[in-house]
């Protein structure tokens, strides 16, 4: 059986280029990178998406951008800017439930309006030399939500679905409907992916067993926590944990050199920076050098804490 092409989940202030690189450099086994969204806000990008954006600072083999905007025409603003750079396929972003946005229409938002749905996806039509993609939610308040917009997507010229299998009013919690998603995927008419609590190689495997008509999975938290999972399902075969360890250091070390040269606001910043790559990483770390490592108030505390964390496995 083929295996699932492995998708990275786009991660607001983690999954960011220099993150990518590395991560790809290190570890690998992913087909394809998401940026985090791409907005308009005040008149233009955010000079952070730009940088993000530039080929010129990704070194992966496949990188797709993802755009969030409420309109067909706040979509083309935001393409005219992101097209020049020579990409050739874009993901329109109708998951995203952060509350802010979400009031804005846009992220899930849309998803309760199938109407304004069409309205978005007019932008598909006016970029023929695009390839489009979507990654929704299977609905803001319930899971019916997704099969209202069947009619709209399946009329689209789109070259995937990628589906988080929760509502925006469940954030990231609870359970993921499978069932739901399940019901969507049989009437989709577009390769589907799935994403929503893919954490191992066993329920990767489980899934490609269970739904062989995927295209493939997206992974998002259960990739920051566990880099492996991809090239382990990729070569089908278990690294061992001193390898896993030191490609997690070397990942480290390359993210750590690389906000040592480019953050300009010192030391503060810079162990807020790191910090936060701990969010998600190597839970089943020692629990009291992940500690060490969030109370650190100088990086010389920090690095010693993180040495610790990763070499005491």
């Amino acid at each position: 059986m083929e295996r699932l092409k492995i998708y990275m989940a786009p991660l607001q202030g983690l999954t960011e280029a220099p993150y990518r690189n590395a991560f790809e450099k290190h570890f690998g086994g992913v087909d394809v990178y998401y940026t985090p969204f791409i907005r308009w806000e005040h008149g233009g990008l955010r000079r952070k998406d730009v940088r993000d954006l530039h080929p010129d600072a990704n070194k992966v083999g496949h990188l797709v951008p993802q755009i969030i905007a409420a309109s067909a025409e706040e979509a083309e603003q935001i393409l005219a800017q992101v097209v020049p750079y020579g990409y050739q396929e874009v993901d329109l972003n109708m998951g995203c439930a952060f509350p802010m946005l979400v009031k804005k229409g846009k992220g899930c938002g849309l998803l309760p309006e199938p109407e304004r749905v069409r309205g978005l996806l007019q932008v598909v039509e006016r970029y023929p030399d695009i390839s489009f993609s979507v990654k929704m939610r299977l609905g803001y308040e319930n899971a019916a939500e997704c099969m209202e917009l069947l009619s709209v997507l399946n009329e689209t010229r789109l070259s995937r679905v990628v589906v988080h299998a929760r509502t925006g009013r469940q954030q990231y919690k609870g359970e993921c409907d499978r069932e739901a998603f399940l019901r969507f995927a049989r009437e989709c008419r577009h390769p589907v992916v799935y994403n929503g609590d893919v954490t191992t190689v066993e329920s990767l495997s489980e899934l490609q067993q269970g739904m062989p008509f995927l295209e493939g999975v997206m992974m998002g938290r259960g990739l920051l926590a566990a880099p492996w999972v991809a090239i382990e399902y990729h070569e089908g075969t278990a690294w061992s944990m001193e390898r896993r360890m030191s490609s997690l250091r070397a990942l480290h070390a390359d993210l750590l050199d690389h906000y040592v040269q480019t953050l300009e606001g010192g030391e503060k910043q810079l162990l807020t920076k790191m910090k936060a790559f701990w969010e998600y990483i190597y839970p089943e770390g020692d629990r009291k050098c992940r500690k060490k490592i969030h109370k650190a108030q100088k990086m010389a505390d920090y690095t010693q804490a993180v040495f610790q964390l990763l070499s005491g496995y």
